[in-house]
């Protein structure tokens, strides 16, 4: 029999799209898939050629459970010189991803009974480490209105006693919007007074667009550093989903309990992404450029194609790679005898009668939106987006 703890969460709902889309798929169905947050652009070439040289020259060991020191200096030049962070190797942790970051987070800090606040619209998996640590997730609904930014008030009220941290994720998945500074400093304030700490998921910070610009909250002050656990890896910046790197960078005594569970569930992230990482992180940025200005022609058109749909408004997102348009004009419409009730039958539907994969609202805590990942080709969009339409033109 299954523990309580593993009957507590639900497998991650876009990788179910997913494998769904790709079930389809391998019956020779032609489905086109908006939901899964990977980059659809191959790893730099530079990378590949550093994880080679790696292989040949035996770098296929063990390495130090929390990273090679070379690739923590690498990081740490990296948090100063693009966020104004200073950090010691020993405030430094490398894992196998930003989730297996997240989720060491969460073992570290989290005892039976605590609270964890996670504004909504949030990332699938957040809640779910949570409740993994037994711990208890409390939610702070955001609205559109407001960019989805968590208001400080809101925010205080929903702290108690046994508040642990609350998580922040900007540009935001699912909603592609970010923060300010001044959102941060008053949220950073609220969070400071309470004693709690700011888990800072920063993994999208440099798909960025119109002139944005990121502001790591650690870097608002010692004092607010001091409380703030940063999140970060290679997978969207670098198109390096699959290599498996992550890292956080925070006060020594959690990084160090972070990198004792490491020891014992994963030790160390494999020793050859690791020294592709170090590339990624001193080598040429060009890419990152090459693929932000991709992505915003995507991003131009599928919101200005989508709001051009009776039933969808879709705000225009400022970061990462994704739009989550409000299909609250969409609900309740229906086809035959066949009713879209919520955004998973709305999934539902699309996948079925348009042939095209996209992640409900509810999934990230956000009734009457769906989540589009853009990170696809061009032609993709075009075609997808007129599916779309036509099977939306099917509703009464």
């Amino acid at each position: 029999m299954v523990s309580e703890r593993a009957k507590r969460v639900k497998p991650s709902p876009t990788l179910a799209m997913d494998t769904k889309a790709k079930e389809m798929k391998s019956q020779g169905i032609d489905v086109i898939s908006f939901g899964v947050g990977e980059p659809d652009f191959d790893t730099p070439d530079n990378i590949k050629e550093a994880a080679i040289k790696a292989i040949r020259e035996g770098h296929t060991k063990y390495t130090p459970v929390g990273g090679v020191p070379q690739l923590k200096d690498a990081i740490a030049e990296k948090l100063l010189n693009d966020n104004g962070l200073t950090y010691k190797r020993e405030e430094i942790i490398v894992s196998c991803g930003a989730k297996h970051t997240l989720y060491n987070i969460a073992q570290a800090i989290l005892s039976p009974g605590d609270e964890v606040v996670i504004p909504s619209p949030y990332w699938v998996s957040y809640p779910a480490q949570v409740l993994l640590n037994d711990a208890t997730p409390v939610f702070v609904r955001t609205h559109e209105e407001a960019g989805f930014m968590l208001d400080p008030d809101e925010l205080e009220k929903h702290i108690t006693g046994r508040t642990k941290a609350i998580i922040l994720n900007y540009p935001s998945n699912p909603t592609g919007l970010g923060y300010d500074r001044a959102a941060l400093e008053a949220i950073a304030e609220v969070a400071v007074k309470n004693d709690i700490y700011i888990i800072s998921d920063e993994i999208y910070e440099k798909l960025l667009y119109d002139g944005a610009e990121h502001t790591s909250i650690a870097s608002l002050s010692e004092e607010v550093k001091a409380h703030t656990i940063v999140v970060n890896g290679l997978s969207k910046s670098h198109a390096m989903t699959g290599w498996r790197i992550g890292y956080a960078a925070g006060p020594e005594d959690i990084v160090k309990a972070m990198t004792k569970i490491q020891s014992q569930s994963t030790s160390n992230p494999a020793s050859i992404a690791q020294w592709a990482a170090i590339e990624a992180l001193k080598g040429p940025q060009d890419f990152i450029r090459t693929m932000v200005e991709e992505f915003d022609r995507r991003r131009r058109f599928l919101v200005e194609a989508l709001n051009a749909i009776d039933g969808i408004q879709c705000r225009m997102p400022t970061g990462a790679f994704y739009v989550f348009p409000n299909v609250s004009g969409i609900i309740g419409k229906s086809c035959g005898d066949r009713t879209i009730d919520d955004s998973s039958a709305l999934a539902l539907y699309l996948l079925e009668e348009a042939r095209v994969a996209l992640v409900p609202g509810s999934a990230f805590g956000a009734e009457g939106y769906i989540r589009i990942s853009y990170a696809t080709s061009m032609e993709n969009i075009r075609k997808a987006v007129e599916r779309i339409g036509e099977a939306v033109e099917r509703l009464s």
